[in-house]
């Protein structure tokens, strides 16, 4: 299959929906509007929407019913974003090849913007039993499912504990808890919730839950990797923050090279959780493998 043209397409799906879902600057909140879309339409590879079509269409389901779903992760993750990208946490100047939106907003308003892109992913999440037909146990399932990968129990309890473990020795157990939480586990919910969106049987959401955490384990290694080796230009935002900070990534606690082979072996073992799907699966095995060679 052609990976780019199906990035492309699905990239296109997604934005499509993001715009007709998305309110427009207009009234007194239009100032918080601008705010909230100057960050979701900068320009994302928009990964985990497309993971959790991919995931829906592995197990034969629809990835137009997925819709709300998709975008609902990508307003997630894009809070994320501002609120990382904030002086009080990274203190990032550019992303997405632009000015970070406290730069360009201000922080209180950098702030609120990402307050109202996570609620407003909750909005859509509930628009999904209304577009979709679904039923109430899937809909509660898939609000879950992704509320407890947006939370204390995965994204914020991953970077709340990045944070602590700053300039400081940390184990190993805690490196994989921070890279499990703070990466792992909205793109392992993003690939779940698709497939429970889809219909599949609890066997197909193991192996898909599998994938998840090695493709995310991946892209949180590569990221450390990038950071590295990277440019600023091809990443759309600076490179060697890690170090000045003090994080602890892997190539901090493994060297690069050996963090290049682990990376190597979680794509394997991603790609080999799939053995049991047919070809609706290759997106999947296609975007694994494009982890490694990406360069953004």
């Amino acid at each position: 299959m052609d990976l780019k043209a199906y990035l492309a397409e699905k990239r296109e799906m997604v934005d499509k929906a993001l715009e007709r879902f998305m309110p427009r600057p207009e009234g007194p909140a239009t100032d918080l509007i601008e705010a909230m879309n100057y960050s979701l339409f900068a320009g994302g590879k928009r990964l985990r929407p497309i993971l959790c079509i991919a995931g829906a269409e592995a197990v034969g389901g629809d990835g137009e019913k997925v819709l709300p779903a998709a975008c609902a992760l990508e307003l997630i993750h894009t809070y994320s974003l501002i609120h990382d990208d904030l002086p009080a946490m990274d203190n990032d100047d550019l992303r997405r090849g632009k000015p970070t939106s406290h730069k360009v907003f201000g922080e209180a308003m950098a702030i609120l913007a990402g307050d109202g892109l996570l609620t407003e992913a909750f909005n859509m999440l509930g628009q999904l039993g209304l577009q979709g037909g679904l039923s109430a146990d899937i809909m509660k399932r898939t609000i879950g499912i992704i509320a407890a990968a947006s939370g204390w129990q995965g994204m914020v309890g991953g970077q709340a504990v990045d944070i602590q473990s700053e300039g400081k020795d940390i184990d190993i157990k805690v490196l994989d808890y921070i890279h499990s939480h703070k990466t792992g586990a909205l793109i392992t919910a993003s690939v779940v919730s698709g497939a429970v969106i889809g219909g599949a049987t609890q066997t197909q959401i193991d192996d898909l839950t599998l994938y998840g955490e090695k493709i995310g384990l991946a892209f949180q290694i590569s990221d450390d990797i990038l950071d590295i080796e990277g440019s600023a230009e091809e990443m759309g935002k600076g490179t060697g923050g890690d170090s000045r900070k003090g994080k602890n990534t892997f190539p901090s606690i493994y060297g690069l090279n050996e963090s290049k082979e682990i990376l190597g072996r979680s794509i394997d073992s991603a790609i080999k959780s799939l053995d049991r799907f047919d070809h609706r699966a290759d997106p999947l095995i296609q975007i694994a493998r494009y982890i490694i060679e990406r360069k953004k």
